[in-house]
């Protein structure tokens, strides 16, 4: 592995310098300030402007509405953005369904909403998990049945992020309850007008949804691949979600502490601030060994999330980001629990934030269980985990 710092053309430092300058223009404190207090995961007016600018699709070609970017490019606009806490969930989903309806979408349905994406204007949210469901995707109720040359779609989908921005949900359906659990699945790229949409808070702040479809009716148009057989097209986006995709190089510039590990990130960046300011008293903590001692160590497991890949790191950055960011409290004190904008907070209150979101990366995308079921599976060539059977009386 090579772990040379990358020297910078003149050209490319140049871009460095217009992605801060940007976001610095874009990433106000209202915008976070907005962010902390709703936690929508998204910003109009930055979207727009990354949109105006091809950077929602940057290695895309300008033609097709990106910047045509380099990947070093791409990595330096991401590392900039997610440096900067850019909201940025709702992109995320967009683009991580994009693929599916490149792939699967007619080319009625393609140019009725890329354009959109590209320009920022479309964007798209995940309808799988339903409440008596949970991580079980496959398990869903959700009915659509056709209706000539319509659907009608009645259930609810939970915890679907970023719903309340988006114009479409990536919806995962029961076309044919007869069928094998994985069989007679169809999945749509079903727009929202007529969907129900109440929000949820969570203890991370995040706000996601529940969103009902009570009667939906939509053209056939917006569905994805063949009838009964959406489990093929769904397995695009969520191996991409369990951070499986093919396309995926061994370690990603764009992703600093793994897939939820960036919470430790920030987290530990905050630590080591107040570490090297000067008490009441005039020392400095950080001059303590036992403080600096802890400080390594939560710098060693940022950078294992950082550098492990797949479902385990996966894994790994959330037990990183829930361990960081308790023992950085524990360290800090007090202090370390105040919010955002209380007075006496610790660097703005990043370590008591990172803390709280750390909790439900266990859950998001799939419980970190299911990663391990996967592994076991699918790297160890294990045997399927199954329910015990209950013994005979």
């Amino acid at each position: 592995m090579d772990f040379s710092i990358i020297e910078l053309d003149d050209e490319t430092a140049r871009f460095r310098d217009e992605v801060r300058e940007f976001c610095k223009r874009y990433i106000t404190a209202e915008v976070l300030d907005a962010e902390y207090r709703d936690g929508n995961g998204f910003d109009l007016e930055l979207h727009m402007a990354l949109g105006e600018r091809g950077w929602i699709l940057p290695t895309w070609a300008k033609e097709d509405g990106g910047a045509g970017l380099t990947g070093l490019k791409a990595s330096i606009l991401a590392l900039e953005l997610e440096a900067h806490h850019a909201p940025s969930i709702t992109k995320g989903t967009t683009t991580l369904v994009l693929p599916a309806v490149m792939r699967w979408g007619t080319d009625e349905l393609k140019a009725e909403v890329v354009p959109g994406v590209a320009r920022g204007d479309i964007r798209f949210c995940l309808g799988y998990t339903e409440p008596d469901s949970g991580s079980d995707v496959a398990a869903a109720r959700t009915r659509a049945f056709r209706d000539g040359d319509e659907w009608v779609i009645d259930g609810q989908k939970m915890f679907t992020t970023g719903a309340q921005n988006c114009q479409y949900s990536f919806l995962l359906t029961r076309t044919n309850p007869d069928a094998a659990k994985h069989k007679g699945l169809t999945m749509f790229l079903c727009p929202l007008d007529h969907a129900e949409i109440q929000a949820i808070r969570t203890l991370g702040g995040e706000r996601t949804n529940m969103v009902f479809y009570d009667g939906v009716r939509i053209p056939d148009r917006y569905r994805l691949g063949p009838v009964d057989q959406g489990w093929m097209v769904l397995l695009g986006p969520l191996n991409a979600e369990h951070a499986m995709a093919d396309s995926a190089p061994p370690v990603t510039l764009d992703s600093p502490g793994g897939m939820y590990g960036i919470s430790a990130v920030f987290a530990l960046e905050a630590a080591v601030a107040w570490a090297a300011t000067p008490g009441p008293d005039g020392r400095r903590p950080i001059d303590d060994p036992l403080v600096r001692h802890r400080l390594a160590r939560h710098a060693l497991d940022v950078e294992m999330a950082t550098i492990a890949t797949g479902p385990a790191g996966r894994i790994i950055s959330s037990e990183v980001a829930i361990r960081v960011g308790a023992d950085l409290i524990d360290m800090v004190g007090p202090r370390g629990l105040l919010p955002r904008g209380e007075k006496g907070t610790v660097e703005d209150g990043w370590i008591e934030h990172s803390h709280r979101f750390a909790q439900g990366t266990a859950t998001y995308g799939g419980t970190t269980d299911v990663f391990r079921n996967i592994i076991a599976e699918r790297v160890l060539g294990l045997p399927r985990s199954a329910p015990p059977t209950k013994s005979p009386s």
